[in-house]
């Protein structure tokens, strides 16, 4: 799970789908005819309480990914599509980078004008202190809306988005961290990293899952943070089930290439000693995160 220092419209598409934009390989299961409803009621909801508040938010609800049979394949752990995957994208952090517009970086206009979020231009035409302002209101009425629509609990002064990221994560780690198979799994996963020269702090199922994305995204946003004035230089350290909050720098292709390099060697080396944990892990973990995004509205 991540989170994008992106405008407000955008955190949507970095939280709870277990792939941080396009960062992990794990993914959701395709959601249900009912979770697409709450998407399209919580985004009607939201207009209607930032038009009260005195801001304009136009209702998104952002396309369903279109799925390939590889791309299925890769989700359920197969070992060929994944180390095809892997090859080219790594972990698919810097890979954003360097490919850009195939990763789908929000911080590039895609081709298909479809694809963008309207509310990406209203917030960028606001001054720095209107943005917060928007931001602080759109918090609001995420969290109101949300309790409201679907019965949730939600305590307000924090993100919508980032609540429903640490409920996922959650519900993931106390899952998966108890299954006998993945434990035992996870741990001949630690042995074959550590033997290949990897330190390895923590063998449990959700932490063996994410410690190769973890590691170079801590690079990323490590380099984000040194072109912010704004944001300390060193991240604070993360709480149990937090969704880190990930500086994303401005690089060229050429410049995230060396870093991506060295991502694709780690993630090659996590495949070769993950070959019988993802299979059994990932279509767990998408089951787990489909079912809170169905709670969520997301």
């Amino acid at each position: 799970m991540t989170w994008k220092t992106l405008p407000t419209a955008l955190l949507a598409l970095a939280v709870l789908c277990g792939c941080g934009g396009a960062a992990k390989t794990a993914a959701t299961a395709a959601p249900s005819a009912a979770a697409k409803d709450k998407k399209h009621q919580l985004e009607a909801a939201k207009a209607d309480c930032m038009k009260q508040k005195g801001f304009k938010y136009v209702p998104y609800v952002y396309p369903e990914p279109k799925g390939t049979d590889e791309g299925r394949r890769r989700e359920a752990g197969d070992y060929q599509a994944m180390r095809k995957y892997r090859e080219k994208y790594g972990f698919g952090v810097f890979a954003m980078h360097v490919y850009p517009k195939e990763m789908g970086n929000p911080q590039v206009k895609p081709d298909n004008p479809g694809e963008v979020d309207p509310n990406w231009k209203i917030q960028s035409s606001l001054s720095k202190a209107q943005n917060q302002a928007y931001r602080k209101a759109m918090e609001a009425c995420e969290i109101t809306t949300a309790n409201q629509l679907f019965g949730l609990k939600l305590r307000p002064g924090t993100s919508y988005f980032q609540q429903a990221g640490e409920a996922s994560n959650r519900a993931v780690r106390t899952t998966v961290n108890s299954d006998p198979e993945l434990v035992e799994l996870a741990a001949a996963m630690a042995t074959c990293l550590k033997g290949r020269g990897y330190a390895i702090a923590d063998t449990s199922p959700a932490a063996m899952e994410r410690r190769g994305w973890t590691e170079f995204a801590t690079q990323e946003d490590k380099l984000g943070r040194a072109q912010m004035d704004d944001v300390p230089d060193v991240a604070p350290p993360p709480k149990e089930d937090e969704v880190p909050t990930i500086h994303s720098p401005t690089l060229t292709p050429e410049q995230a290439r060396p870093y991506l390099t060295k991502e694709i060697k780690a993630s090659l080396d996590d495949l070769e000693c993950d070959r019988d944990f993802y299979p059994a892990y990932l279509p767990k973990e998408a089951a787990i995160r489909g079912r809170v995004n169905e709670q969520y509205g997301i």
